[in-house]
């Protein structure tokens, strides 16, 4: 596609992390000027320094800075925006932020605001979708909302039901019901979490369709009244309706299938007077398809689409803008090859819970036919205020066969140190037979066992000697004596290192200077080695083991030594020297239940005093816009509530303590 000369000539970018440096690199590609924004706690993100200019916008808190309207207008007027660029997530379907753009004179990379209203609203979309001949999941989206007329209509459609918010996205206030007992509890649920990630908390009800496939639509529309279809996206691989992988094409449509959902969306996108890019969304159970909801943006995994038809969506996004008409017809839009996506996140591969801090080690994959979307690099601090995606690693290959090896052998070339990331699920679910094979739906992660965690593997050898060595290597640059005088237990002239592993277990390196050089004698479980640090710089290592090269990361984090091997990645904490008093640690008499990061206290179900029974519920904790449910550990009494409903609490605070019911 050709732009004009200057489109205009400076594009404010209203978003952060992975997509803002993405839209930054069209920016350099097409010579136009990148304003980022930002908050206080961005002040050192990648966006920002990679942007032509950047203009902090409030605090760490989104909805003082991202999420600011009149912050972003007063910036692009400031920096003579000709346009602004909304993202994906924040404000990227927000109908308000486009209206100011519009009134302001600046152009809106996005659909007009009175269309994102209706297709944004998803009881809309679906009479939307009734009006173009699409077929909609049976459910109930009536003005009352009242939770008595909620469950009667909820008993009319049939349980399992889905209760959904009526804005948004992203799994964001979606709560599935399998029994009436369970209904209200969800329906304030949904509510609540929806009222905080969207403003509005609107529900409406459908049919659950248990197991579908989750399939996408790609459209784009100009100005001119052109719509076509880029083809579809497989996104079926999910946890709690957040996306985890997905690919392009389906390998489960045939071409009569391909097609139908091809012309649906067209139709829909055309009724809805649709412009720019978005995604039509569908449920797929055999032969049959569903609408489930329009996204009026661009999508986290438009990459995909870019690698099967050679089109770079956010090129065509500014040209749309610029009104220029679309440069092909739907017959000139092919789809050659396959192209896969995963999302890596900083976070608990099988909770979900976000992981923060220093990123100290970075490696993504490289290769033909590898592509990394990346949001941050190492040395960058992983916030614990915004969405945890640190990077997207997409894989391509003439067929799916190829991108799916490339996928597996790129996730095993992939090292992150210094947070917890959900690398670890991502290789096993490329790892699957079934994966391979094409057999993917919603519930592949429970079908196939890979929601539940698998232990950590105690260190390799390899990592205690990669341990070992990088801190005997940091103490020799560091000390300016011998580091074996120094060394922490230094018993008859052998150097002991000791490192414990994340179940528990200690494992212990001998050391003693080797005959040559700066080499070390190191001894595992009975077994001597030569290693000799050849590299230790900016997280990374490289190692000769016996005369063979071996290369790693290596960070040390206070008492904690981070290493990386291959795919594989452990924390070994340094237990206390012997002669450290360690009584009274570890005391059992009772239990206090910790907030795993900062949110906001939304539900308080029990009190003070109160006997509970293990596993029940004891508070409900809104963080990253999503709830988590505290539950007691064992039968006991509630010793101590610190914090009430509605009460902000630090990551780390006692939410709760439960004392151990006392034994008959």
């Amino acid at each position: 596609m050709t732009l004009p000369e200057t489109p205009f000539e400076r594009l404010l970018i209203a978003n952060r992390g992975e997509v803002a440096v993405r839209v930054i690199r069209a920016c350099r590609e097409l010579g136009i000027t990148s304003v980022a924004v930002y908050s206080e706690a961005d002040r050192h993100a990648m966006h920002v320094r990679l942007a032509d200019e950047a203009y902090l916008i409030g605090p760490a808190s989104a909805s003082e800075s991202y999420l600011n309207i009149e912050k972003i207008i007063e910036v692009a007027t400031r920096s003579g925006a000709g346009a602004v660029h909304p993202g994906y997530g924040f404000l990227s379907e927000n109908a308000r932020l486009a209206r100011a753009v519009a009134e302001a004179g600046i152009s809106w990379v996005g659909p007009p605001s009175e269309v994102m209203e209706e297709v944004g609203d998803k009881v809309r979309a679906k009479e939307l979708a009734h009006e173009a001949g699409v077929p909609t999941v049976p459910g109930y989206a009536g003005d009352d909302e009242s939770e008595e007329r909620l469950r009667e209509e909820a008993g009319k459609i049939g349980y399992p039901v889905l209760v959904k918010a009526s804005a948004g996205g992203g799994g964001r206030g979606m709560r599935p019901v399998w029994r009436d007992e369970d209904f209200l509890e969800a329906v304030r649920g949904a509510k609540r979490e929806a009222e905080a990630a969207f403003g509005e908390g609107s529900v409406f009800l459908e049919k659950l369709v248990e197991n579908p496939r989750h399939i996408e639509v790609q459209v784009v529309a100009d100005e001119h009244g052109n719509v076509v279809h880029l083809y579809e996206r497989e996104c079926s691989i999910q946890r709690r309706h957040q996306k985890i992988l997905e690919e392009a094409p389906s390998p489960a449509l045939d071409e009569d299938l391909r097609e139908s959902l091809g012309d649906a969306a067209v139709r829909l996108a055309g009724v809805a007077g649709y412009t720019n890019a978005g995604t039509v969304e569908f449920l797929v159970d055999g032969e049959e398809f569903y609408f489930l909801e329009m996204n009026a943006r661009l999508q986290v995994e438009h990459p995909v689409t870019e690698f099967v038809t050679g089109l770079d969506l956010v090129h065509l996004q500014l040209a749309i803008a610029a009104d220029e008409p679309l440069p092909f017809s739907q017959e000139e839009v092919t789809s050659r090859g396959a192209a896969i996506e995963v999302r890596v996140y900083a976070e608990d591969p099988y909770t979900g819970l976000p992981s923060g801090g220093v990123l100290h080690g970075f490696k993504p994959p490289i290769g033909p036919g590898v592509r990394n979307d990346a949001g941050v690099e190492a040395g960058d601090e992983v916030s614990l205020d915004y969405d945890p995606m640190l990077a997207k690693l997409i894989v391509s290959g003439p067929g799916r066969q190829t991108a799916v090896q490339r996928l597996r052998r790129a996730l095993e070339d992939y090292s992150v140190l210094g947070v917890t990331t959900n690398l670890s699920l991502l290789r096993r679910i490329a790892g699957e037979p079934a994966f391979a094979a094409g057999e993917t739906a919603t519930g592949f992660l429970v079908e196939h066992g890979l929601n539940e965690p698998v232990p950590e593997p105690p260190p390799s050898r390899e990592a205690l000697l990669l341990a070992a060595a990088g801190e005997l290597s940091a103490a020799n640059a560091s000390y300016d004596g011998d580091p074996f005088e120094a060394g922490p237990w230094r018993l008859g002239g052998v150097t002991r290192l000791v490192y414990r592993g994340a179940d528990g277990d200690e494992y212990a390196v001998e050391a003693r200077r080797a005959n040559r050089g700066g080499a070390w004698r190191l001894v595992v479980d009975g077994e001597a080695s030569v290693v000799e640090v050849r590299t230790l710089a900016d997280g990374e290592i490289r190692l000769a083991i016996d005369g063979h090269s071996l290369d790693g990361g290596f960070v040390m984090d206070g008492r904690s030594v981070l290493v990386s091997v291959g795919s594989s990645a452990w924390r070994l904490e340094r237990p206390p020297p012997p002669d450290v008093d360690q009584t009274g640690l570890g005391a059992a008499d009772q239990a206090s239940l910790t907030a795993p990061m900062p949110g906001t206290v939304v539900k308080v179900l029990v009190g003070e005093g109160d006997e509970v029974e293990e596993g029940q519920t004891l508070l409900v904790l809104e963080a990253m816009k999503m709830e988590q449910s505290v539950a007691a550990p064992y039968t006991g009494r509630v010793r101590a509530l610190p914090y009430s409903e509605g009460a902000r609490v630090p990551g780390g605070a006692v939410l709760a303590e439960v004392e151990p019911a006392k034994e008959s």
